[in-house]
This record gives C-alpha cells, sequence and structure tokens, in this order.
C-alpha cells in the first residue's frame, strides 16, 4: 500500500501510531512531502533518529524539502533503483529512501513526478543563531531544466505531481505569517513551479511545506493527515 503525508520535521509520532493502527510492513510506504528533517544536522544526531526509523514495519519514500540537506551532498547516500526510477539510500537504512528530483516513479500504477525544494522564511533567523541552512534548498537550474525535459518526454501528461512547495497561483496566502514580509520572500521556485503547472496535464499535485491540510481543486496541501496514494 502506498500512503502520502506532509512534513514531520523530526516527529514521527503520528507515523508510528499509524504502523501500530494499520499492523504495516515494510512493504508498505509513505510519501513525505519533504522537510522530513532526517538531514538537518549531520553525524550522530540525524543517525540515531534513522536507527530508530529503521525499526519501524513501514518504507519512509522523502521528497526533499527546505529544512534538509540535499541526499546527494552527503557521502553516505548512493544512487539506486527504487520503483522504476533513481533514487538516494543509506546502505544502513535500507527502509528511508529519498526521491531524485524530477524522476518519474511508478507507484502501483502511479506515473509520478517528485519535484522537491522551497525557500525557507526562516533563513536569517537559522543563521544567525547557528542552526543548518543550506544553500541548495531550492532546485537549481539543472534541476529545473531535468524536470522540464522528463515532463516533454511524457507529452505533458502525468498521474501525479509531488512537490515540497506550490505553485505560484496555488499559494494558500490564508495561513501566511503575519510577520513576514512577503517582500523579501524568495518566491522563484513557486514561480517556476506554475509554469510547469500551467501546461501539465495531471490527475493530482500533493505538496507539502505549508503545514495545513487543504484540498482545492486537483490540488491537496498536506501536513499531519496521513492519505492512501490515489
Amino acid at each position: 500500500m502506498f500512503f502520502i503525508t506532509g512534513d514531520t520535521h523530526r516527529d514521527f509520532k503520528r507515523i508510528k501510531y499509524f504502523c501500530q493502527k494499520y499492523n504495516t510492513t515494510k512493504e508498505d510506504i509513505i510519501i513525505i512531502l519533504g522537510d522530513v528533517g532526517i538531514n538537518f544536522y549531520g553525524g550522530i544526531k540525524d543517525w540515531s533518529v534513522k536507527h530508530s526509523l529503521s525499526k519501524l514495519p513501514i518504507t519512509l519514500f522523502c521528497v526533499h524539502g527546505n529544512h534538509e540537506q540535499r541526499p546527494f551532498a552527503i557521502n553516505t547516500y548512493q544512487e539506486v533503483e527504487k520503483f522504476g526510477a533513481k533514487a538516494y539510500m543509506e546502505k544502513e537504512f535500507n527502509n528511508l529512501i529519498f526521491a531524485k528530483d524530477g524522476e518519474i516513479y511508478n507507484f502501483d500504477g502511479l506515473q509520478t513526478i517528485v519535484i522537491g525544494g522551497a525557500y525557507s522564511v526562516d533563513k536569517f533567523y537559522r543563521l544567525a543563531n547557528d542552526f543548518p541552512w543550506f544553500s541548495n534548498e531550492q532546485p537549481s537550474d539543472e534541476i529545473k531544466k531535468y524536470v522540464e525535459k522528463q515532463l516533454e518526454n511524457k507529452n505533458w501528461k502525468i498521474d501525479l505531481v509531488l512537490s515540497h512547495t506550490c505553485p505560484f497561483n496555488y499559494r494558500p496566502i490564508e495561513v501566511f505569517s503575519e510577520i513576514s514580509s512577503q517582500n523579501i520572500i524568495d518566491n522563484s521556485t513557486e514561480k517556476w513551479l506554475q509554469t510547469i503547472e500551467n501546461k501539465l496535464e495531471y490527475a493530482t499535485w500533493y505538496c507539502g511545506h505549508f503545514h495545513i491540510n487543504k484540498k482545492y481543486d486537483k490540488f491537496r496541501f498536506l501536513f499531519e493527515d496521513i492519505l492512501e496514494l490515489k
């Protein structure tokens, strides 16, 4: 079975409860739509979280968010084949998989493209307080070109899109913080995703990032809800 949820930020209580309630196995997959939090501090802090998660009767398939380092920048990750496409995994933790941006995965017959990354509105707070911040948090020009090429190869038709943030026109402005000046926020990823959404034929687009559960048109914003992927 394939399931999907929003950001976890190193808090996996709801996933542990889900595993217990539904008696899952490692053949079951929960997709996390970014900001998983297991590649945030590095070293033993991250290892201990991964070690705990490796014992869960579930496989985590993770989209890259903006509160974690990209797997290709961590030397313990290797590129592997998963669900018909390329992904990243550490040998020690084979139930913790990170998607590669632009790859198209086959999830039980659903052709699914993954587009991770976003701008961190807390960037300067993290820098000022010596918390990790990653300069590669948003998709690079190379990643953007790869995503577009992949979709061109599919004639701009896909079943599902999994992204961390959302296209510009779908931003849930009702949840924006009044203390955050929108004038200084870099919306370049959202604007690029909007160019993708404008010409893409798709069934459902899932995203996280905004810490809300909301359905709008063909869009699903997820945070704490866990849904069956379809």
